[in-house]
């Protein structure tokens, strides 16, 4: 496969840039700026591969055009989008890029179907309403969504822009919906703040987590096997998965951190509410139609994580810029 992966420099862009570059595919990254800093940290010093770098916006269809000719791209990986706390105070910029950015990618595809075959891109949790909106249980992939933030309904435009696009014009598209994605490399969102607390953790400091409650606790890794699994397989249809690691609340993965390093308890605490989006999400779908899908265990992620965050300090390569 030849991928083009838009905002690859991006967290979850890296590792899936890794598990692409592993397995034998040649990847592509789209992206502002030629700033690899968060991939250079998944490998030794010096051993980073070296990557195809396309600079572009997603708000320019001709900038995605280009890249996919340039490239003879055959599969699109779609990142690029600003977080919530970003959509939040900007939403006309949030909207430019989240709903603009996708309707591009979707339009370019449109206008290269004949060489790309498949576009596998970002929804988010956040389109769910809170938990409080939903009966007990597990929740499917179809239940209704009503979000309480504009990045919320920005994933659910895009998600039926790509339902339109599959319709209209027969492009394989297929979303997935990530919680709480926490590892090397997580460094922005509203939901970064449990690696940051394994970061703090890593270096002796004290960190307070700014809200509590239940979320689904998904190691990284696992999420981009998952992006990258959906690029392949039988084509199921323009559907958005639920994606499901450990569904935990604050305490319970604070006394997971405690099993990998009992010094967290005195330094690692938190503070606040639920936040406003459902936490009990079934992965039934996607491991049906395009599993299996890993999902590593949480006591495993966090000592992954902690272990990684102490060897980058030890080597000097550590990114603190995160933690004010």
């Amino acid at each position: 496969m030849r991928v083009l992966v838009t905002g690859g420099h991006g967290f979850v862009g890296a590792w899936i840039l890794k598990i692409l570059h592993s397995r034998g595919d040649e990847a592509i990254v789209f992206d502002l700026h030629d700033n690899a800093r968060r991939l250079e940290v998944l490998y030794p010093t010096g051993n980073t591969p070296q990557f195809a770098f396309h600079g572009g916006d997603v708000t320019k269809l001709d900038n995605i055009l280009g890249a996919i000719d340039a490239h003879k791209i055959d599969h699109v990986i779609h990142l690029a989008g600003l977080q919530v706390p970003t959509c939040r105070q900007n939403p006309l910029l949030g909207s430019q890029v989240n709903v603009g950015g996708t309707l591009n990618v979707l339009e370019a595809v449109r206008l290269r179907r004949d060489s790309v075959k498949r576009v596998v891109y970002a929804s988010s949790a956040a389109v769910f309403s809170p938990p409080d909106a939903y009966p007990k249980g597990s929740l499917p992939d179809n239940v209704p969504l009503n979000p309480g933030t504009h990045y919320g309904w920005f994933k659910i435009c895009n998600e039926g822009n790509a339902l339109v696009y599959q319709r209209e014009h027969g492009i394989e598209t297929v979303g997935l919906r990530p919680w709480t994605v926490y590892g090397v490399g997580r460094d922005v969102g509203m939901t970064s703040e449990p690696t940051r607390a394994l970061k703090c953790l890593a270096l002796g400091r004290p960190h307070q987590i700014n809200y509590g409650g239940w979320q689904d606790m998904q190691f990284v890794e696992d999420v981009a096997a998952a992006f990258v699994a959906c690029l392949g397989g039988v084509y199921k249809g323009p559907k958005s998965y639920n994606l499901r690691g450990a569904v935990v609340d604050m305490q319970q993965f604070l006394d997971a951190v405690a099993e990998v390093e009992p010094a967290s308890r005195k330094l690692l605490s938190f503070q606040g509410g639920q936040l406003p989006i459902a936490w009990d999400l079934s992965d039934k779908g996607i491991q049906d139609d395009y599993g299996p899908i890993p999902v590593t265990p949480l006591v495993d992620g966090i000592r992954n994580t902690l272990e990684s965050f102490r060897r980058l300090e030890g080597e000097g390569r550590l990114d603190k810029n995160d933690l004010g």
